[in-house]
């Protein structure tokens, strides 16, 4: 991964978007990196990989056992709030 300080990261913004078309760029302030700018492609990615690991581990708490059992209001409840959430991030372009 690419690293850049977040003065530089200001002033070349337009090189720094190309950039993180093609791989993700660290942004460091004070030589720490605080930020990392990638494309919306790769974000989407890295956030399908955690919903399916989250759906698989529970899945698996199923499997065992393990998961808390909700009643019917509880699941529609929890439904309901997932639907508003993806709902709020295609309205965000997400």
């Amino acid at each position: 991964m690419k690293s850049i300080a977040a003065r530089e990261a200001k002033n070349r913004f337009g090189v720094l978007m190309d950039t993180a078309q093609r791989e993700p760029v660290a942004i460091e302030k004070h030589g720490r990196a605080v930020a990392v700018m990638m494309s919306v492609e790769e974000y989407r990615k890295i956030k399908m990989e955690r919903l399916h690991a989250e759906v698989h581990a529970g899945l698996d708490q199923l499997d065992t056992g393990a998961s808390t059992l909700f009643d019917q209001t509880e699941l529609k409840d929890l439904f309901e709030g997932i639907k508003v959430r993806g709902r709020a991030h295609r309205n965000a372009g997400v």
